[in-house]
């Protein structure tokens, strides 16, 4: 019979590890593809932006505006970014509880019988042993799979990077 040290042994915990290390790097790679495949919606989708107003002051005070036409530019550009995440952590937690019994019962039945004569004693005695051994083993376990994710910002990359060009003639002194 096993000892309660070698059943715990038997638990393959190197096994389980694995297997959360391979389901959590697969789960980040599907997280990734999601953040991914937000990016390029998000890069398609445009949207009619108007990217400058001028606000004109007069020197009798009055305020006019000149505007652009607006311009189709995307979800991307105008600063919504895909969420990104991260397994911060992953715990196995396994509980195991091992109750191992054994019980030995023995009966003893003895019976006698005597027969007393003239000068004569005879005696016969009648032994029924049984024996019983019974063994038993409880084992309940229970196991819990923690994970706990972050959000992360977006690759530095990803944002774009937004280059003005002035070409306007510039007043001289």
């Amino acid at each position: 019979m096993a000892s309660v040290g070698q059943e715990l042994l038997d638990v393959p915990l190197p096994e389980m590890v694995m297997k959360l290390g391979l389901g959590v790097a697969e789960a980040q790679r599907a997280l990734d593809e999601n953040s991914v495949e937000t990016a390029k919606m998000l890069a398609d989708a445009k949207v009619p932006l108007v990217l400058s107003i001028t606000q004109n002051i007069a020197e009798d005070g009055s305020v006019s505006y000149n505007n652009q036409d607006p311009v189709d530019v995307s979800l991307l550009q105008i600063g919504l970014m895909p969420t990104f995440y991260q397994f911060a952590e992953a715990t196995i937690e396994v509980t195991m509880d091992i109750k191992t019994t054994t019980s030995r019962e023995t009966n003893v039945k003895v019976s006698a019988k005597a027969k007393v004569g003239f000068s004569m004693w005879s005696a016969s005695v009648k032994t029924d042993v049984s024996h019983n051994r019974k063994f038993g083993k409880e084992v309940h376990g229970t196991s819990r799979l923690v994970t706990r994710m972050v959000p992360v910002p977006p690759p530095p990359r990803i944002e774009p990077v937004l280059s003005v060009v002035d070409n306007r003639p510039q007043p001289t002194e």
